[in-house]
């Protein structure tokens, strides 16, 4: 007999319906085998053993047969254990478990030749069911990655009802337009498709429940109040946060590099929620989304440590996964101490900030994952970390140094628009109440921030681009004009400090964003002066 559900293989962050078709036919046991088919993965190979353990423990008893199960189409390599809970149905429904449903008689009237006889010997299935899951031996549901593409997915084809286990269940019913069921084990979903007990969708509220709000998400545990001293370092972060530019910190350890960084997401802009839907779809094929999670509410941060790979990084695999860069898709890719990193890991880095995107290439299919990113960074200005500090005597030598920052190539400072010198906190400044500091909290910066932000994206409105940092030269000469005085200045600054013919663009980028947080249609010197301060490296041996 000949049963058919179906379910859905993630590729990338997009997802494809997936035919499930179960050939059951009894045997004697001489010729019994169980054949999956449809370029499988070993995930989806070794279902056999869970499938047969967990129907048995919730009382079935299959009997002897040949099976044969494919999954269509043929030529789509299937990944991962969600397809337990469709091909588990579809074995049912061949021994007749589930021929009293509804949903089957429907199908099968559907699918009849006019005389009552079901066409191509009792083909009929599930119509109107997604079904996506993982069994666990006792025949529990666990969660599986990727359910958000398969929900959105579910809604393009016009299939009403999906079920997934549970704990995925907020994450996809954050797409409207397709009912959403969460199941505990395989009974529940026998009952609900044979009718024995009515399934309740599950409904969120988004700006409840997912924490995509009004606020965004806005109480962070982290808040630049907290800072003190760092006021040029401040300022920095909220220039690059207001025009999404990369930035690079240079300071002697305990200067607080790590601590400004970790305070980047609080003085972000919100996610949109377009934005939020895409970050969260990333998270979701990785599996790195917490159970019961909706939409991600705040922009991500990630700070991979220095000993991880090009693939970590990157992302790979033999079944490619999302790697660092298309995680802090959308919010900030923390590398602290960057010389550390491996020079090869470095260098992989070039395509992402340069394009937005990765694609990686197998030999059967390539999958590409968006990385737009801000780039934040940190390191010293010397292996010993004191050099020029007028507290502390550095003893490295200048090959030392020289070696040191030759660690990080050109091409990578190429795409960092900001280098900020970092000092030491002095002591009155880091013993000093915090009533007297006077810090200003993150939430005052992000308003200003959120401004610029919407500033530029009233300007680029028809360039398919959304902030300052990512404008091309083109660009730059449309929307970066300069008036005599501020051609001057720059000219005599590219001169006198021989700043690099890299850094002309990324100067007045810096100093366009420096304008929008002062609501100013015109690049001033003064904002041209501000954004050659932010040129450090260009300025010294590093260039």
């Amino acid at each position: 007999m000949l049963f058919r559900t179906l379910s859905a293989s993630v590729i990338g962050i997009e997802s494809r319906l997936i035919d499930v078709e179960v050939d059951a036919t009894p045997s004697s046991g001489v010729d019994a085998r169980y054949s999956t088919v449809g370029l499988p993965d070993a995930a989806v190979r070794e279902s056999r053993e869970r499938l047969q353990a967990a129907m048995r423990n919730c009382g079935f008893d299959l009997p002897t047969a040949k099976v044969v199960i494919n999954l269509a189409p043929a030529d789509v390599r299937k990944e991962g254990s969600g397809f337990d809970l469709p091909m588990a149905l579809a074995l049912l429904g061949c021994w007749g478990a589930l021929e009293n449903t509804s949903a089957a008689k429907a199908a099968a009237a559907a699918s009849s030749n006019g005389n009552g006889h079901a066409a191509s010997a009792g083909r009929y299935g599930l119509d109107g069911y997604l079904f996506a899951g993982e069994l666990a031996l006792d025949g529990s549901l666990r969660p599986i990655r990727g359910a958000l593409p398969i929900a959105i997915m579910a809604r393009e084809q016009q299939i009403p009802r999906l079920v997934v286990p549970l704990a995925n269940a907020a994450e996809a019913a954050v797409v409207r337009g397709v009912d959403v069921y969460g199941a505990r084990n395989l009974h529940e979903v026998l009952d609900w498709v044979t009718g024995r007990s009515e399934p309740v969708p599950v409904r969120i509220d988004d700006a409840s429940q997912s924490g995509f709000g009004p606020d965004g998400g806005a109480d962070f545990a982290e808040d630049f109040a907290e800072v003190k001293g760092q006021q040029m370092a401040k300022r920095a972060l909220e220039v690059a946060c207001a025009g999404g530019h990369n930035i690079l910190m240079i300071g002697p350890p305990g200067s607080g590099k790590t601590m400004l960084a970790r305070r980047i997401p609080s003085i972000l802009p919100r996610l949109t929620f377009e934005e939020a839907l895409e970050a969260t779809k990333i998270h979701s094929v990785s599996g790195t989304l917490a159970a019961g999670r909706g939409l991600l509410s705040r922009r991500p941060f990630r700070a991979p440590h220095h000993t991880i790979s090009d693939a970590g990084l990157i992302g790979g695999g033999p079944g490619p996964r999302p790697g660092e860069v298309s995680l802090a898709h959308f919010g900030v890719l923390f590398l602290d101490e960057l010389p550390e990193f491996p020079r090869s890991v470095l260098e992989v880095l070039r395509q992402p900030l340069e394009d937005g995107h990765v694609t990686i290439v197998r030999a059967t299919h390539a999958v590409t994952y968006p990385s737009r990113f801000m780039l934040a960074a940190a390191m010293n200005p010397c292996p010993c970390g004191f050099l020029n500090d007028p507290t502390r005597e550095c003893h490295c030598t200048p090959p030392q140094i020289q070696r040191y920052a030759s660690r990080i190539s050109g091409p990578l400072l190429d795409r960092i628009d900001i280098h900020l010198d970092v000092p030491a906190v002095k002591i009155p400044e880091l013993r000093a109440p915090s009533s007297d500091t006077a810090a200003e909290p993150s939430a005052k910066i992000r308003e200003r921030v959120a401004a610029a932000r919407e500033l530029q994206i009233a300007r680029f409105a028809q360039e398919k681009i959304f902030c300052n940092a990512q404008m091309s030269t083109r660009q730059v000469g449309r929307f970066c004009p300069l008036s005599p005085e501020s051609e001057r200045l720059l000219e005599r600054a590219l001169q006198r400090l021989a700043l690099s013919a890299r850094a002309h663009d990324r100067i007045l980028k810096v100093a366009r964003t420096i304008a929008d947080l002062e609501a100013s249609p015109a690049l001033a010197p003064a904002h041209l002066a501000e954004a050659i301060q932010y040129r450090s490296l260009d300025r010294t041996y590093w260039a």
